[in-house]
Order: C-alpha cells, then sequence, then structure tokens
C-alpha cells in the first residue's frame, strides 16, 4: 500500500512539475512575442546562379517575427526598388531571404542614387513640408499616391477664384528622402526622425516629370501614403473642390462606413 502511494505521489509532482514548467515557458513565451515586430524581407522565387540580374518578378516577401531593435542581415522588402537589375554574387536557393551580400557592388557609373534609378524612370524632387510627407514618415522605398490642390478661376467666367484638389498619380516609388536613398536604414531613419526633410525625390516616367513640374509650380502638392503591399491603381477618383464636397458629404460617410466595415471586420 506504501509502495502504491509513493508511486502515485511521484506521478502528481510530476505532473505538477511539467504543468508549471509549460506555464512558465508560455509566460517566457508571451515575453518574446510581447517584445517581436513582423518584418518583411525578400526573398526568391527560383533557383538563382551567380552573375544573373534581379527582376521584379524573381522577389517574393518573406514574413517573419523578429525581436524588436534585432540587427538583421536580410534585405527589407522596402528596399526591393533598390536592388532590381543589381547582379548576384552568390548561387542562391529558393525561397532563400536575400543579403546585401549576395549582391555584387554596384558599378562606379551606378554609385549614389543613379544606381538606383529603375529603367526608363527618372529622379524628380518636390518640396514638402511635414503635413505634405506624412509627418516626416514617408521614407526611402515607400510607395505614395501625389495629390495636388490648385486655385484658378471659376469658369463662370468672373474674377473669382475656386480651389480643387485631385489625385495626379497613384503608386509612386519613392527613392529619397533629402539626402537618405536608403542604403543605411536604421542610421538614416534615426537621422530623420531628428532633423526631418524639406523635399522627396520620386520614381516618374517623363511624361509625368514634366506633368509634375508644372503642378508643383501652380499649386500644392501632398504625399498620401500606401500600405506596402498596397498596389491597386484607383480609376473611381474625382476631383473635390468646395461645391462638390458639400454635395457629396452625405456620401462619403456611407462609403466610409461601408469601407470600415470590411478594413477592421
Amino acid at each position: 500500500m506504501r509502495q502504491k502511494l509513493l508511486l502515485l505521489a511521484a506521478v502528481f509532482f510530476g505532473v505538477l512539475a511539467f504543468v508549471l514548467t509549460y506555464q512558465q515557458i508560455q509566460i517566457e513565451r508571451g515575453k518574446i512575442l510581447g517584445a517581436a515586430e513582423d518584418v518583411v524581407f525578400i526573398s526568391v522565387k527560383r533557383d538563382m546562379v551567380e552573375g544573373e540580374k534581379l527582376k521584379e518578378a524573381d522577389l517574393m516577401q518573406h514574413r517573419l517575427k523578429r525581436l524588436k531593435g534585432t540587427t538583421v542581415r536580410e534585405i527589407p522588402w522596402l528596399q526591393a526598388r533598390m536592388i532590381i537589375g543589381r547582379e548576384l554574387a552568390a548561387n542562391v536557393k529558393r525561397g532563400q531571404d536575400l543579403q546585401w551580400n549576395d549582391l555584387k557592388l554596384a558599378s562606379k557609373g551606378a554609385d549614389g542614387l543613379t544606381g538606383i534609378i529603375p529603367m526608363g524612370m527618372r529622379a524628380i524632387s518636390i518640396s514638402v513640408d511635414a503635413t505634405s510627407s506624412v509627418t516626416g514618415l514617408v521614407l526611402p522605398g515607400n510607395h505614395v499616391d501625389v495629390i495636388g490642390t490648385f486655385r484658378f478661376p471659376e469658369m463662370k467666367g468672373d474674377k473669382s477664384l475656386d480651389t480643387l484638389t485631385l489625385t495626379i498619380l497613384q503608386n509612386v516609388a519613392v527613392l529619397a528622402t533629402g539626402t537618405d536613398y536608403g542604403k543605411n536604414t536604421m542610421l538614416s531613419q534615426s537621422q530623420q526622425r531628428r532633423g526631418g526633410y524639406s523635399n522627396v525625390t520620386l520614381a516618374l516616367t517623363p511624361k509625368e516629370v514634366e506633368m509634375i513640374i508644372f503642378a508643383s509650380q501652380k499649386g500644392r502638392l501632398t504625399l498620401s501614403l500606401r500600405n506596402y503591399e498596397e498596389t491597386k491603381i484607383e480609376a473611381q477618383l474625382q476631383s473635390v473642390n468646395f461645391k462638390y464636397l458639400e454635395d457629396n458629404i452625405s456620401k462619403y460617410n456611407a462609403e466610409r462606413e461601408k469601407t470600415l466595415k470590411k478594413v477592421y471586420k
């Protein structure tokens, strides 16, 4: 009888120790997850060999959890535009996260900003302030919409002025903010939070460059920051003046209610 009691006691204390250990593991796991953040890196969709040039179609996102403040060697997804066209310095396997040392050094002619301008595009800078740059939170590698606000004589023929706001371009790549074009992201973001910037450099086609230069001379340009996964081009946009706003406020709120239900369902 005594042996049975000892055996039962041993089993009981063994189970208790397991439960306490499991609880402690869960507590520590919760602490780690609480200090972790989602990060998105660049990986490749296929096996590639040294010397191949990276194309946009070769890249895909790889989402991971990392402890906040951890130094990483992988290339963030926000830098994807900056590595398109770069040659690989080594073979990489399908699904492998790219690191900067997987890429060959850019040629001398590609030093600086010119090395990250996509082929067929041009770099153009526009003036911004805290409001038009989303409080300075727009960073190299982000994508934005460009919205213009203009004042011009009303069409009815008198000398009064009307104000018009409309989206000019959508899904525009940001190459640089101030003098930072993302070569040292951790440092540059810290510096920008302290000092800010007064201009943003965008990647545009030659025709778009003409349009943006003209628009910047005639009115105020504002940037609208996109989610890093958002690439959709909205087709049903409007030009907004005071009369349009007054007539459509109720419609805006009804559409907003439907949108919020989709976003936060």
